[in-house]
C-alpha cells in the first residue's frame, strides 16, 4: 500500500530510555569464550547492549521516556491519541497502552491501543498517528514504541544476543513546527515470519516447547538479511517516486538500525553517501521498533538534523514487514 499526502502534521519531540543493564563485548566473551569477538563487532557494528534490568518492562521505559516529554513542558492532558507498538506487552490482556493512560494521568477521553509490531512499527505507528489526526479524531498523538527482546534470548544465542537491545521511545505527533509528512509505503509477507520468531505462549503452539522455561527468540540470520536488502530498495523507489524528488534531494537517511552488515550494505546497494546514512548502532543496538525514533532522536542532537530537511525512513523485519515515509523535519521540543 502507497500513500501520497502532505499535511502540516510531524514530528514535535522524540525521548527515549534504554536498558537499565549495560553488556558489553566483555560479557558475550566471558559466558561464551569460545566467540571471536572482533568478527562480531565488525559484523554487527555494536559494542555496547543495553537490557532491562528484572522486572524492568518495556512500558516501564516507554512510561519514563513521556514523563520527560512531560517534564518539558509538553501538557498531559492534551494528549488525546496514545499508541503503544510493542512486541513485549506487559499482560496478554488487557492491552498495555490502557495501563500507560492511567500510569501517565492523562484524560479519560484518551484513545489507547497497542500494535503488535516489530522493526517497522515506528512507521506503522506513524502512519495511524498521521491518519487520526488528518481526519479530526485526534489533535495531538503520543506514539510509544517499546520492546524487551532480550528476554528471548539464550546467552549463547550467537545470532541474536550481540544485535538486540532494550529501549523504548516517547515520540510526540501535532501539527505545526514546519514538521510534515509527505509519503508512506507499507507491505508484509507473512510466508518469511518462521524466519523470525518468539514460539510457545501464543494460541498457535500454546505452552512454552518443551523444557523449556520462558520462549526463545529465532532468527534465520541470511533468509533476514536477504529479505531486507530486497524490501528496502522498494520501499525507497517508491517513496522517491511517491514524493516526485531524487535520491540526492533527500538530506538523511534513517533506516531500521539493524546492524553494521545490513546498513553498509543497504547503503551500497543504493549508492548512498556515508554522510548521508545515519547510524548510532555501536552504542544503542538494535532496539527493534524504538531504533528509528531514537536514531531520529540522536541525529538531531548531533547536528545532522536541521528544520526544513528532508529525510526518509524505513523499517523492516519480523513479520516480514516493512514500511517507509518522508518527513519534512520540523523545529522540535529541546
Amino acid at each position: 500500500m502507497d500513500l501520497q499526502l502532505i499535511l502540516d502534521i510531524g514530528i514535535q519531540a522524540i525521548t527515549y530510555r534504554l536498558g537499565s543493564i549495560s553488556e558489553t563485548g566483555i560479557d558475550l566473551i566471558g559466558d561464551n569464550p569460545d566467540w571471536n569477538l572482533a568478527e562480531i563487532e565488525a559484523k554487527t557494528g555494536i559494542k555496547t547492549r543495553h537490557i532491562a534490568a528484572p522486572g524492568e518492562t518495556a512500558s516501564d521505559m516507554a512510561a519514563s521516556a513521556a514523563k520527560e516529554l512531560f517534564d518539558r513542558g509538553v501538557d498531559p492532558m492534551g494528549i488525546d491519541a496514545l499508541i503503544f507498538v510493542t512486541q513485549s506487552p506487559d499482560y496478554v490482556l488487557p492491552t498495555t497502552a490502557c495501563l500507560l493512560q492511567d500510569r501517565l494521568g492523562l484524560a479519560k477521553s484518551c484513545m489507547a491501543f497497542d500494535i503488535n509490531q516489530g522493526c517497522s512499527g515506528f512507521v506503522y505507528g506513524l502512519g495511524v498517528v498521521t491518519s487520526l489526526i488528518s481526519s479530526g479524531f485526534a489533535q495531538k498523538a503520543l506514539l510509544l514504541c517499546g520492546d524487551t527482546y532480550t528476554r528471548y534470548i539464550k546467552k549463547n544465542d550467537r545470532t541474536c544476543r550481540p544485535i538486540f537491545s532494550d529501549g523504548a521511545s516517547a515520540t510526540l505527533i501535532s501539527r505545526g513546527s514546519r514538521a510534515s509528512i509527505s509519503s508512506f509505503t507499507f507491505g508484509s509477507d507473512g510466508s518469511g515470519g518462521q524466519n523470525l520468531i518468539v514460539r510457545g505462549g501464543g494460541a498457535r503452539d500454546g505452552a512454552y516447547p518443551a523444557g523449556s522455561s520462558i520462549p526463545h527468540l529465532y532468527m534465520d540470520g541470511p533468509q533476514v538479511f536477504m529479505f531486507s536488502m530486497s524490501a528496502v530498495q522498494g520501499v525507497v523507489g517508491k517513496l522517491l517516486e511517491a514524493g516526485d524528488i531524487q535520491l540526492e534531494d533527500v538530506d538523511l537517511f534513517v533506516f531500521h538500525q539493524a546492524s553494521a552488515i545490513v546498513l553498509e550494505n543497504i547503503g551500497r546497494q543504493l549508492k548512498l553517501p556515508q554522510s548521508k546514512l545515519y547510524s548510532n548502532l555501536v552504542n544503542v543496538g538494535n532496539t527493534v521498533s524504538s531504533s528509528i525514533p531514537i536514531a531520529l532522536a540522536e541525529a538531531s542532537r548531533e547536528g545532522r538534523l536541521h528544520s526544513g530537511q528532508t529525510v526518509l525512513i524505513c523499517g523492516f523485519g519480523v513479520g516480514y514487514s516493512w514500511a517507509g515515509a518522508l518527513l519534512r523535519w520540523g523545529a522540535i521540543l529541546p
